[in-house]
């Protein structure tokens, strides 16, 4: 279907302008949807988040530049876009009939179809000491302007989990010239998602660039008025930091649809189709879990569910499924990870392209199926290009050769061609 068609009239709100909410209303206009579209959002104007523990923590890119669209993006696209609100009841009627959604101020907007992007909030584990105003989490804007003010040349940071966010804060702390220490009770971190090896050779980063590893836990936290004490497991003495950034994962916001009386199990219980346990509510998103599925936390994920979601509402068949994908930076180097990685059993191997820790490199996992091998999960080490070849292997499950795919000089571009 082309933009210039149009489908269905009537109205949509949906609830949180991170990425899966505003690319689910993107995707509701490209489909061709004519009637209204409405966003509420906590934020004047809606931003990306992946950012925040990296240029936006540094101080080299500032909220309009990490704005999702425009101002005039949603003007253009005729989205009424309501900042600076909390939505803070969702009233689902009877099936068939959309339901409305009640504003902090006492505003109540009607919908037809009302879809729930309200993302998650960082975990705040309830260790001793850790409500000081200098221990931190990473999750909103403000989260990261409350922690840049504490980030200065010399500070003392102590970074609590070392996954994705909390191993990026700690290189652009180092960028800062802040002193860090890393904790973690995994040893490596991330290998569920990298694979041993290159989550190895990743966190091996930090100490290269200055940063202290710890394989421990923390203890306990206290306000000494100057600083903060943290005690870590097994350690005799507190040691103190100028700051501390509690990076231990995120939860699912549902409480929206939990008070609704939305069925809720470690996120907003969603079909194959983004639909709750009521047919006129969808969920995109952080927020969102597929029954019978764990939740993925991911940017690209999001954007997924977002397409399901509008093409459900445009009653058009769902986009295909493609391989997750995720990204990451820190000390210089951009990492992404395609599909599963796991390690080597008896149905699947590993095939290294280059040298793990001589960057570029990449690493795929493979499955064997008699003599034929395709591909399942890939990491790739500053190499864009074969992570987007491993992924169309993926989805289109191409068998393939290890030994093309370990020779650096093949042109993986040319092993998914048709």
């Amino acid at each position: 279907m082309s933009g210039a068609e149009t489908r269905a009239a009537g109205r949509v709100v949906v609830v949180g302008g991170g990425i899966a909410g505003v690319a689910t209303v993107a995707a509701l206009r490209t489909g061709g949807y004519s009637g209204e579209v409405v966003l509420v959002e906590k934020a004047a104007l809606p931003y990306d988040r992946p950012p925040l523990s990296k240029e936006y923590l540094a101080g080299t890119r500032d909220l309009s530049g990490i704005a999702l669209q425009s101002p005039e993006w949603y003007a253009d696209q005729r989205v009424e876009l309501v900042g600076d609100t909390l939505a803070v009841g969702l009233r689902p009627w009877a099936p068939g009939r959309g339901g409305e959604v009640e504003l902090a101020d006492g505003g109540r907007l009607t919908a037809d179809k009302i879809v729930l992007a309200t993302g998650g909030r960082a975990t705040r584990p309830h260790t001793p000491g850790s409500d000081s105003p200098r221990v931190r989490v990473l999750r909103e804007a403000e989260d990261a302007d409350a922690l840049r003010a504490l980030l200065i040349p010399g500070s003392r940071l102590l970074v609590v989990g070392a996954g994705l966010i909390g191993a990026e804060v700690a290189s652009t702390a180092r960028g800062i010239g802040c002193e860090v220490v890393l904790v973690d009770p995994l040893d490596p971190p991330s290998a569920a998602a990298v694979g041993r090896e290159v989550a190895s050779w990743l966190h091996g980063l930090h100490p290269a660039n200055g940063v202290e590893t710890l394989v421990t836990t923390l203890a306990s936290l206290q306000d000494t008025g100057t600083g903060v004490a943290a005690q870590l497991a097994g350690e005799a003495r507190s040691r103190e930091f100028d700051a501390v950034l509690l990076s231990v994962g995120m939860r699912p916001d549902t409480e929206l649809a939990h008070a609704a009386g939305l069925i809720t199990d470690h996120g907003i219980v969603v079909d194959d189709r983004q639909v709750t346990s009521h047919p006129d509510v969808l969920a995109v998103g952080d927020c969102a879990r597929p029954r019978g599925h764990r939740r993925s936390e991911h940017w690209d994920a999001a954007q997924h569910d977002a397409r399901r979601a509008a093409a459900t509402i445009l009653e058009m068949e769902p986009p295909a499924p493609t391989a997750p994908w995720f990204w990451t930076d820190r000390y210089g180097h951009h990492v992404e990870g395609v599909g599963q990685m796991r390690n080597p059993d008896a149905e699947t191997h590993v095939v290294v392209r280059g040298t793990i820790g001589e960057p570029p490199f990449s690493v795929f996992t493979l499955r064997r199926d008699g003599e034929t091998h395709c591909v399942v999960g890939a990491v790739a080490v500053d190499d864009s290009k074969a992570a987007r070849a491993a992924r169309r292997m993926i989805d289109r499950a191409i068998e393939v050769d290890p030994a093309d795919l370990a020779e650096p000089d093949t042109d993986l571009r040319a092993l998914v061609r048709p």
